[in-house]
C-alpha cells in the first residue's frame, strides 16, 4: 500500500478534531492540556508530511516540527506547574471553577 499525502492529512485532521473536542468538552485542566498536545502533534504530522512529499532535500517542515515540539514541552512544563499551584490553593483543577481572574 502506497501512502499518499492525503492519508497523512486525514490522520492529522482526525487528531486535530479529537484535540479540539477535548479542549471544548473537558473540564479538567490536565485533560485540556493533553488535548492541546494532541492538536500540536497533528500540526507536526502535517509539517513533516508536507516536507517529505515536497522535496527530500528540503527539511524545513522537520525543523519547524522540532521547534514546535520544544515549545510544546516548555508549555506543558509551565502549565503543569500552574495547575499544581491552582490545585494546592483551590483544591480542584476543574476549569469551570477557576474564576479568580474575573474582575
Amino acid at each position: 500500500m502506497i501512502l499518499e499525502l492525503a492519508h497523512f492529512q486525514i490522520l492529522a485532521a482526525a487528531l486535530f478534531c479529537l484535540g479540539l473536542y477535548g479542549v471544548l468538552a473537558r473540564r479538567s485542566a490536565v485533560m485540556v492540556l493533553m488535548a492541546v498536545e494532541l492538536m500540536l502533534n497533528a500540526v507536526n504530522i502535517n509539517l513533516v508530511a508536507f516536507s517529505a512529499f515536497r522535496d527530500i532535500s528540503i527539511v524545513t517542515g522537520q525543523v519547524i516540527a522540532i521547534f514546535v515540539i520544544t515549545v510544546a514541552a516548555a508549555e506543558i512544563g509551565l502549565a503543569l506547574a500552574v495547575i499544581m499551584r491552582l490545585y494546592r490553593r483551590r483544591g480542584t483543577v476543574n476549569v469551570d471553577e477557576i474564576d479568580w481572574m474575573k474582575g
